[in-house]
């Protein structure tokens, strides 16, 4: 996959008037309630609403920057002391949508790869974000929440000192917001891991 098959409107790996919305709440009921009152707020669409470990539920959804505001705007104000987390990043980099919709892949040997973990979903998809825009790097696999415990995570590759310093910028910001588990990097991974990320 070519950077430009990921959005027609990209300017330096930036989709242009695109953003991504984040929502987690400590009910699944409220978070449900929530989702539906994200949608019809505004022209979003739903990536990822499910129920998360231990009793959350989490939202993702994206459209234009306008549209994502109002949306988070109107759940995070009928979450209420539900909300445990949330996110509004303009101008996401164009990489992220598709890798949360499992569009992407790998394709050949990687030079390097880094590794962030996080304990929310929205300080990993920001520090995702900060990660891709740092330096010339290919998100590999984001995973959100389920399965680890609430945790997130997600792998970049390219050269090693683009992975360092990406990984570098995505674990600064996570560490701002205190959500920060880990982060690695790994020069010339072994080909037999490679198969199975």
């Amino acid at each position: 996959m070519t950077r430009n098959d990921l959005n027609p409107v990209l300017r330096d790996d930036v989709a242009l008037d695109v953003a991504i919305g984040v929502l987690e709440t400590s009910s699944v009921a409220r978070g449900i309630e929530v989702a539906d009152a994200v949608l019809k707020e505004a022209q979003v669409e739903l990536l990822f609403a499910t129920p998360v470990h231990p009793g959350k539920y989490v939202m993702l959804y994206t459209g234009s920057v306008q549209d994502v505001r109002a949306s988070t705007a109107r759940g995070a104000g009928l979450a209420g002391g539900d909300l445990v987390d949330q996110l509004v990043i303009p101008q996401i980099h164009a990489q992220v949508v598709p890798m949360i919709k499992r569009t992407g892949r790998i394709n050949g040997t990687l030079d390097a790869l880094g590794v962030v973990e996080t304990n929310t979903v929205a300080s990993a998809i920001a520090s995702a974000d900060a990660a891709l825009k740092t330096a010339t790097i290919d998100l590999v696999d984001i995973r959100l929440a389920n399965g680890l415990g609430g945790k997130s995570f997600y792998v970049l590759t390219g050269e090693v000192s683009d992975v360092k310093s990406s990984v570098a910028a995505g674990a600064k910001v996570a560490q701002e917001r205190g959500l920060l588990a880990r982060e690695v990097v790994i020069p010339s991974p072994h080909r037999d891991l490679v198969r199975h990320l």
